[in-house]
């Protein structure tokens, strides 16, 4: 979710005006993703890279999950919507940190639309994070390095559980990943949109889903139809 502070730079308004614009920018792209019958939906919403920020902005991005999680908890709870958060939990305050529980807590039976928090999250940090665990369990003997593979360490990520990424949209025209879910992107499809953050709207949403339906998936196979020529 790219673009707040520029949105806000292009009106003369300070940054954190444009971080609250993209609350409710939020909240239209969770209800749009529910109506379309998205099972999963996950939101970068702050890097284990943004602590770099000025202070200031720090603080009003944490405010701003305060405010999100207690004013629209309830709603999301009512939709039967389950909220999981994934990123380290270093560094957070102990409000945050107990939000952010009361959050997993309270929806953790619903079943209509799953929605990862990426808070605090790096991709890299969270593979590092995965080996250390993984490498305690070898040494503690209940797993034979022989058995280590992809699916092991996927189970030790913050995402275990979670199915990799179909399509992974990017807002305000950049085009990197800026270190987000780079185990579980191998071969997810990449839709970049002009669009600020503020701005993302239902329509946006559904132009980018149109852009991803048009893809051909072939996961490093060989299309069916180059196939039936060949035979």
């Amino acid at each position: 979710m790219d673009g707040n502070g520029r949105w806000a730079k292009r009106r003369g308004l300070p940054r954190t005006m444009g971080h609250r614009k993209g609350v409710e920018a939020v909240r239209e792209t969770v209800q749009a993703a529910g109506e379309a019958g998205v099972r999963y939906l996950t939101l970068f919403a702050f890097s284990s890279e943004n602590w770099n920020r000025p202070e200031e902005e720090i603080t009003d991005l944490m405010g701003l999950l305060k405010l999100f999680i207690r004013r629209d908890l309830a709603e999301l709870h009512k939709e039967n919507i389950r909220i999981r958060v994934i990123g380290g939990r270093a560094r957070l305050d102990r409000e945050i940190l107990g939000l952010l529980v009361e959050a997993e807590e309270l929806t953790r039976n619903n079943s209509a639309m799953h929605l990862v928090i990426a808070f605090n999250y790096g991709g890299r940090d969270e593979i590092v994070r995965a080996a250390k665990r993984l490498a305690e369990a070898v040494g503690r003997g209940e797993l034979s390095p022989a058995n280590v593979n992809e699916h092991t360490l996927s189970a030790f990520l913050d995402t275990a559980g979670i199915p990799d990424p179909d399509v992974i949209i990017r807002t305000s025209g950049e085009q990197r990943l800026s270190n987000f879910l780079l185990w579980q992107a191998a071969y997810t499809e990449f839709v970049f949109v002009p669009v600020l953050w503020p701005d993302f709207d239902k329509s946006a949403f559904h132009r980018a889903l149109d852009e991803y339906a048009s893809r051909e998936r072939r996961f490093g196979a060989v299309p069916e139809r180059d196939v039936a020529l060949g035979s």
